[in-house]
């Protein structure tokens, strides 16, 4: 069987080139889009290089006569959007860049998109967004369903939910094909160093205090990046055309939870000394800080027989490992 183009924008990316390996071993063909910004991994792209079936392109999103060549030249099958700005804290310092990638450059991806459909090319766009765009679920027992209304309360989460818009617009408009994928949130190797469990590695190696802002109990879901990618590609697949779906798991944890997890794991697996502990450090909370992030997605359960593999001990362990030899 004949393997389509897929367009993986933002390809060298910590969710992005987990895709991408995926998608390469199903032997599709791979355009992968990439800026090489800082969250680029050129680890990645070295690795990419051994697969015939593997086309990368510097290419920004916002960058609208570049996407027009590629699109023309490629009449991609499945454009997977994960190309975006996504550290909470850049957004509360520097919006302009999450309005420019996140929405700009979606715009442009669909505009693309939809100028293909219209000359009757068979084409899915797929919107890779998050849980935040549903803002803070302070009930007791309650989770994000797809069809909850949009209360994002970052720059960042409010630029996703502006492109998710986009995408359902354009679909209501112009007929597109879509799915949008609201995905809890990641973890695992190859993650950036600003995130929040590189960060807590990397500070207990160089023996400088963790940050946990306010009082930690800032509930969040958490899925091994693996399994966040094998839910996309099911969406991006055998996903119902024009709809939503949540991708999560039954890890619900506090920020003051993974951070004193990490480092029990750290002494009994790793023999580091329990002082670690002391380096544990309460700081001013970030402004506008949800308390509580949790997807309901027994959708993509039921739909899609879709279900996470990852056992949370034994992927954070091996998190854990991975992280003590970039940082030894």
């Amino acid at each position: 069987m004949k393997k389509e183009f897929v367009i993986v924008t933002g390809g060298l990316g910590f969710i992005g080139s987990s895709v991408v390996k995926k998608l390469l071993n199903l032997k599709f063909k791979v355009l992968n889009l990439d800026s090489l910004t800082y969250a680029a991994n050129l680890e990645k792209l070295k690795e990419f290089k051994s697969f015939k079936n593997h086309y990368f392109y510097k290419c920004d999103i916002t960058d609208a006569k570049k996407l027009n060549q590629i699109f023309n030249k490629y009449k991609p099958k499945y454009v997977l959007n994960l190309a975006a700005e996504s550290h909470v804290d850049n957004s509360i310092n520097n919006p302009k860049n999450f309005i420019n990638t996140n929405i700009i450059g979606t715009y442009n991806l669909l505009v693309e998109t939809n100028k293909l459909y219209q000359k009757n090319y068979n084409i899915k766009f797929v919107q890779i967004s998050t849980d935040e765009v549903y803002g803070d679920v302070v009930r007791k027992n309650k989770s994000s369903k797809e069809n909850d209304a949009y209360v994002p309360s970052s720059p960042y989460s409010a630029s996703k939910a502006s492109s998710d818009h986009l995408v359902r617009s354009w679909s209501r408009t112009y007929g597109i094909k879509y799915n949008i994928t609201c995905s809890a949130n990641n973890y695992g190797p190859y993650q950036n160093n600003e995130k929040l469990i590189p960060v807590i590695i990397k500070n207990i190696v160089s023996k400088k205090k963790i940050p946990i802002y306010g009082n930690g109990l800032q509930k969040r879901n958490w899925i091994y990046v693996e399994d966040n990618a094998d839910a996309i590609i099911k969406v991006a697949l055998s996903g119902k055309d024009n709809s939503t779906y949540n991708i999560g798991s039954n890890n619900d944890f506090t920020n003051k939870f993974m951070v004193k997890a990490i480092c029990k794991i750290l002494c009994k697996e790793f023999k580091f000394n329990k002082n670690i502990f002391k380096l544990i450090s309460y700081v001013k909370d970030r402004p506008g800080h949800d308390l509580v992030y949790k997807v309901n997605y027994n959708k993509i359960k039921k739909e899609l027989k879709w279900k996470p593999k990852e056992n949370f001990n034994k992927s954070i362990t091996k998190t854990i490992q991975w992280y003590l030899k970039k940082f030894e």
